[in-house]
């Protein structure tokens, strides 16, 4: 049997936290959570709900769950975000995936998101792998900003969704990709990417395209419309601060 540790990252998830945890019920053998500083109830649903609770200052996403990862009893971890519940089909084949042997160090997931009372089964949001369950020893978080999991080997994949129910408004919507924006721009910008002006121009509108149509973002409604239209902004956002960000150090090189 393969005993499988849940580790979640948080910081004021009292809307989701409950959804959540109730998802893991019977299925794992143990819940870790690392908390920001939530100023709501979230560390006392997860303790309600067995729960081992650590504080961590906030760094960025990969560290927060490599943190995570390392208080962990058990080898095998399975990282869900606090907006996300296992679906009764992943309950199941985690389930049956526990009782057998192993193939690989990693295992994906199809996410399936529900966004503004719908849920979208087409704009690249659908099926939208996600690798989730891994061997501890062989795989950790990388990346500021859209962090992802790396290990070696091809992912094995676990059947049925992890059931993600993302912005509440598209408000939220907009506050997000201000805010990834400017996280991924400073990614950028370390990694030491320079040029931007064509990338602004260019791949704005193929954002665009590529998700409305190519990637049957139409077949989603008005809500596929929205999507298109907040992945290219996005894309124009990211771009231009890091456009920023390079002139910023221009002017301080030249003073």
């Amino acid at each position: 049997m393969n005993h499988v540790s849940a580790c979640l990252i948080t910081r004021n998830e009292e809307h989701n936290l409950p959804r959540a945890l109730a998802s893991l019920a019977g299925v794992v053998e143990e819940i870790v959570v690392v908390d920001s500083g939530s100023t709501d109830r979230t560390v006392k649903i997860a303790r309600e709900h067995g729960a081992k609770v650590f504080t961590r200052a906030w760094t960025n996403y990969a560290e927060q769950k490599n943190f995570a990862a390392a208080q962990a009893a058990h080898e095998w971890i399975f990282s869900l975000d606090a907006d996300e519940e296992l679906s009764t089909a992943l309950q199941g084949a985690l389930r049956k995936w526990k009782a057998g042997t192993p193939g690989a160090a990693v295992y994906e997931v199809a996410r399936r998101t529900w966004y503004l009372g719908a849920w979208i089964r087409h704009s690249g949001w659908y099926p939208d792998y996600q690798r989730r369950l891994y061997r501890r020893d062989a795989a950790r978080f990388e990346g500021i900003v859209h962090e992802s999991l790396r290990g070696e080997g091809p992912p094995g994949r676990l059947n049925g969704d992890l059931l993600h129910y993302t912005v509440r408004s598209f408000a939220e919507h907009e506050a997000n990709v201000e805010r990834y924006t400017t996280l991924a721009a400073q990614q950028l910008y370390a990694a030491g990417k320079r040029r931007w002006r064509g990338a602004l121009w260019l791949a704005t509108p193929w954002s665009w395209f590529q998700n409305f149509v190519l990637r049957g973002g139409f077949l989603d409604g008005y809500r596929g419309a929205l999507i298109a239209q907040m992945a290219a902004r996005a894309v124009r956002l990211k771009y231009r601060k890091l456009g920023q960000l390079v002139r910023q150090a221009g002017k301080q090189d030249g003073a």
